[in-house]
């Protein structure tokens, strides 16, 4: 029963924090929406920096875990067909799996006040996407699937804008749809360009 009052602890602070920011919630509503008083939270938690914190471990490691990350690199494509998949897998799971969309929006609200958020959406929205498809375009190339060129240069060039398109999905969900046919058409613009001759 601990551990189902922590997970829902976080889960709730996760609502909260991606609607509100950290500074905009309080304990007391938080405990108030769970159903809690203060002490029922303080036994799992010592302050609400420290929910902050294991918010942050427990996202940092369901995202890793489902998603990938240049520590945790999923395989390497083995066609053009596949680096689309592979990023439609992606994208679908970053826009529409819920604890990373309000995962998105706490980190958007708090990379400015909090440096390990900022730290954490430089990397979510920027490096770590690079730093990916860096090492999946260099495999890649020595598979003979893709134009030999700069890997990292075309991690930057394919991966940014994915992201602006993932961020305006946050934005306005209703477009989300037309969002991921954007992406596939530019994923297949991206192939149709930097394909190896011979595929």
């Amino acid at each position: 029963m601990a551990n189902d009052t922590k997970g829902r602890i976080l889960e709730k602070a996760l609502e909260l924090f991606s609607q509100n920011g950290y500074a905009g919630t309080n304990l007391r509503e938080l405990t108030g929406a769970l159903g809690l008083v203060k002490s029922g939270v303080y036994k799992h938690f010592a302050s609400k920096e420290a929910i902050w914190n294991a918010l942050l471990d427990q996202m940092i490691a369901y995202y890793d875990e489902r998603f990938g990350s240049p520590e945790h690199l999923p395989p390497a494509p083995d066609s053009l067909e596949g680096l689309v998949a592979m990023t439609m897998r992606m994208v679908d799971f970053t826009v529409h799996d819920e604890k990373v969309v309000m995962t998105r929006k706490m980190l958007s609200i708090e990379q400015f006040r909090d440096e390990r958020a900022c730290d954490l959406a430089t990397k979510h929205f920027l490096t770590g996407l690079t730093e990916m498809f860096t090492r999946v375009f260099s495999e890649m190339m020595e598979k003979g699937l893709l134009k030999r060129d700069d890997p990292a240069m075309l991690a930057f060039a394919y991966t940014a804008p994915i992201s602006a398109l993932i961020h305006l999905c946050d934005r306005k969900p209703e477009q989300t749809a037309e969002a991921m046919r954007r992406v596939e058409a530019f994923s297949r613009h991206f192939v149709k360009t930097y394909g190896a001759t011979n595929c």
